[in-house]
């Protein structure tokens, strides 16, 4: 069996590095997109088990992107957390009813992350 596939997309590098090296140590394989256009596609050519998404991106909004994976077919079962800065009273609720299975607002501490991402995604 192969290793679980998480997608984190997510524009900036420095809160990419930090996912990056958290799951280096993990039974998790990780790939990456850097805007909402980019995760679509990633997640429609790699069908990944779990998808990190922020809200901030360019050319298109991460919760604009979950309702196109949502409504897709393919990829409408994927778990989408949403990990976001933006976390304004409501932005949960919104999130939530684009179809994020999960939320989590910066910072958050790397364990928090990955417990869950482990809801999701048991240890093999």
């Amino acid at each position: 069996m192969s290793e679980p596939t998480v997608l984190y997309v997510e524009d900036n590098e420095y809160n990419r590095k930090i996912v990056r090296q958290l799951l280096s140590r993990s039974p998790y394989r990780l790939i990456e997109a850097v805007d909402g256009e980019t995760g679509i596609e990633l997640a429609q050519q790699q069908l990944p088990d779990l998808i990190l998404m922020d809200v901030q991106l360019p050319r298109m909004s991460g919760l604009d992107a979950m309702q196109v994976l949502k409504a897709d077919t393919r990829t409408s079962h994927i778990p989408i957390i949403v990990i976001t800065s933006y976390a304004l009273s409501g932005d949960r609720e919104k999130a939530m009813k684009a179809g994020a299975s999960g939320y989590l607002a910066k910072p958050y501490s790397p364990r928090e992350l990955l417990a869950l991402i482990r809801q999701y995604l048991p240890m093999p």
